[in-house]
């Protein structure tokens, strides 16, 4: 795995990545550490996998904490960022990466709360942490980002809408966040090989995968897209709040 991130860029910061027990924000995590930032990781279920990473990341030199936190449970999200506090002080990059709204047996309104009404309550609870000078990333798809305009599988959409309205109550509060000095930006990514909502696509919509895997030419990997989501934790932010990572060229505007 490459290191999009200079070693030592990130000594003596903390980052938090929602849902990096494992995918894309496990490898948001690493390259958060080989940065030398101390890290926060946290799990929704899954301790074993996220204790695993953290005995890794140590080896690095950087300081770890787990948390285990239900992100749709406010007493829950407000213990996490308790811990942060009692552990770091403060924090200086939050990265909104956990969604979900695929899995079965969840009530009928599930992926909304967590796309949407968790994102939001995630970022009120770490703002009394986050100084001048801090930045917060929201993570998302091209068929979230773009559903207002372009169509997206049947069986995405709930979750496409859903994340859409989370990154339209984020953007609401970008003058109140840059008040204060705190950063945001969007990445928004094609599919991604490799990560549970394409598996989940696979199996409802067979040859979805490979079927826009020609149309865009390339899907970036779990890392790749990492990488990239990493990067806008540190690359100056652009005009527009959003950085879109692979081809677009099938979707239409905003």
């Amino acid at each position: 795995m490459s290191h999009p991130i200079p070693a030592g860029t990130l000594a003596g910061r903390t980052a938090l990545v929602t849902g990096s027990s494992r995918g894309i924000g496990a490898d948001t995590v690493r390259y958060f550490a080989q940065a030398g930032a101390n890290v926060v990781i946290n799990f929704r279920n899954k301790a074993p996998r996220a204790e695993k990473l953290a005995s890794e990341l140590r080896e690095l030199g950087v300081e770890v904490l787990v948390v285990g936190a239900d992100l749709t449970d406010a007493d829950s999200v407000r213990e996490m960022f308790a811990a942060v506090q009692e552990r770091f002080g403060s924090l200086d990059l939050l990265v909104l990466n956990a969604s979900g709204g695929m899995e079965g047996g969840m009530a009928e309104d599930y992926a909304m709360t967590l796309n949407r009404d968790a994102q939001v309550g995630v970022l009120d609870a770490a703002l009394p942490l986050l100084g001048d000078g801090s930045r917060v990333v929201f993570v998302t798809s091209h068929q979230a980002h773009f559903i207002r305009t372009t169509p997206t599988m049947p069986e995405y959409e709930v979750v496409a809408l859903s994340k859409r309205a989370g990154e339209d109550a984020l953007r609401e509060r970008i003058p109140e966040l840059a008040e204060q000095g705190i950063g945001f930006v969007v990445v928004s990514g094609d599919m991604i090989e490799g990560t549970i909502t394409a598996t989940l696509l696979e199996r409802a919509n067979p040859g979805a995968i490979e079927s826009r895997r020609e149309s865009a030419g390339k899907l970036y990997n779990v890392s790749e897209f990492a990488a990239e989501v990493a990067l806008a934790a540190v690359e100056p932010i652009p005009a527009d709040n959003t950085r879109l990572i692979g081809d677009v060229s099938s979707f239409g505007g905003e």
